[in-house]
């Protein structure tokens, strides 16, 4: 029996910042009111990152500047992990350096072979102010070291050189989504 409410199920699904938006390329604030508004926004998050289909949002994806993400992702041995992070700060990055496909809600559709390391320690805060550590290695390790990029203001594509990054910008420019300043 369930005791508690399943995350975003009083969330509101907010429009998603898109790759070319400033915000994406700014480090997100530290959070310092953990009170009703931060819980609202984990919310929304999760809300937003489920009918996105993710495993993970960054506040600045929804056009909040500040350090909270939250995931719903699997480990390699499938795991699922579901939290969220306030002020997180990534500890550990260690372990083999993996080449995966990467993805991101602010380019839909889109992905590339990106480096990752596959075990991250990622420490933080809950909604209520409790320090929390969250231990990932494989696919989730690689879904924390991208949320908390985000939050510094950095996205996948960023890690990437050469053909891969040339080749994404392509993908980019022609995708249907595509920020266009007017």
């Amino acid at each position: 029996m369930r005791t508690s409410s399943i995350p975003g199920a009083h969330g509101r699904v907010r429009p998603l910042t898109l790759h070319g938006d400033p915000l994406l390329h700014t480090p997100c604030a530290e959070v310092t009111d953990f009170g009703p508004e931060l819980a609202r926004l984990v919310e929304d998050l999760f809300a937003t990152m489920y009918a996105a289909q993710g495993v993970g949002l960054a506040a600045n994806q929804v056009g909040e500047a500040l350090r909270v993400f939250v995931y719903d992702c699997p480990d390699d041995e499938d795991v699922r992990h579901v939290g969220h992070v306030v002020n997180p700060r990534l500890t550990e990055q260690d372990g083999v350096v993996i080449r995966g496909p990467e993805g991101c809600l602010s380019l839909p559709g889109l992905e590339a072979g990106t480096e990752r390391h596959d075990h991250a320690v990622v420490e933080g805060f809950t909604v209520t102010g409790e320090p929390v550590t969250v231990h990932g290695t494989g696919f989730f390790a690689r879904c924390l070291q991208h949320e908390c990029d985000h939050l510094e203001g950095r996205i996948y594509a960023d890690h990437l050189a050469g053909w891969r990054h040339r080749r994404l910008m392509r993908q980019v420019a022609k995708s249907s989504w595509r920020r266009v300043d007017r």
